[in-house]
């Protein structure tokens, strides 16, 4: 897996201030967006303003663009309403800055919000929701080794997470990581449907997100699949 990004600082003020303002936002957007993964991008605009000499300052447009090149966050329009949602990448961005030992809120009492998003962040991690590791896993070099993985990976989120034998697509992507390309992983998960050993399904992901569908995969004819079912004993 590739090494977990970070947000820019130095040990100017001016930097400082930067970063807090991101880890802030992100942080903020991380506990919006634990139970729908998406939030109205108004709505995380009001709930990040903070109070300066007296008045409240809100997200500047460069800050949602600069996390948005950087792949931290996405924008899109849902029924035509602007909608953000915080992508893996934003969420190791968030990591990297609250675990670095220089990093500190410039208050000395944090929002609840923060707190409470603190604080599910910590247990996602603790449930291995989050890949931290910045060690390059080896390359997966064959099919049949590719299939043997992508078994156990199954096995293991179906218990862990208790997905009753449907095991989101994305999860299996994201949990194997940078061992395989995104094409390959797309073939080899075919072919393997293709084998009977598993079924891929699509219909309806109740907690779909920009990222979640980029994540699963598309068929030559079009058609999204969204989950795995194994179907050898």
């Amino acid at each position: 897996m590739s090494s977990i990004p970070s947000i820019d600082s130095s040990h100017s003020v001016t930097s400082s201030t930067d970063v807090t303002n991101k880890t802030r936002f992100l942080l903020t957007l991380w506990a919006m967006s634990c139970r729908d993964g998406e939030v109205k991008k108004s709505e995380l605009t009001n709930k990040v303003k903070q109070k300066r000499q007296g008045t409240k300052v809100g997200v500047s447009q460069s800050l949602y663009e600069e996390l948005q090149a950087a792949d931290a966050i996405k924008i899109y329009k849902r029924n035509q309403t602007l909608m953000v949602s915080l992508t893996d990448t934003g969420k190791q961005m968030l990591i990297a800055a609250l675990t670095n030992s220089d990093f500190a809120f410039d208050t000395t009492i944090i929002a609840s919000r923060l707190g409470n998003g603190l604080i599910k962040l910590i247990r996602e991690l603790n449930q291995g929701g989050i890949p931290t590791t910045s060690v390059k896993q080896p390359v997966i070099a064959s099919y049949e080794e590719f299939k043997a993985i992508a078994l156990q990976v199954y096995d293991q989120l179906n218990k862990d997470y208790n997905y009753d034998n449907l095991v989101p697509i994305y999860r299996i992507r994201r949990t194997i990581g940078d061992q395989v390309t995104r094409s390959q992983f797309n073939e080899w998960m075919l072919e393997m449907q293709a084998n009977d050993l598993v079924q891929l399904i699509g219909g309806e992901m109740t907690d779909s997100t920009p990222d979640k569908v980029e994540d699963s995969i598309q068929t030559e004819l079009g058609a999204m699949r969204y989950y795995t079912r194994r179907l050898e004993a």
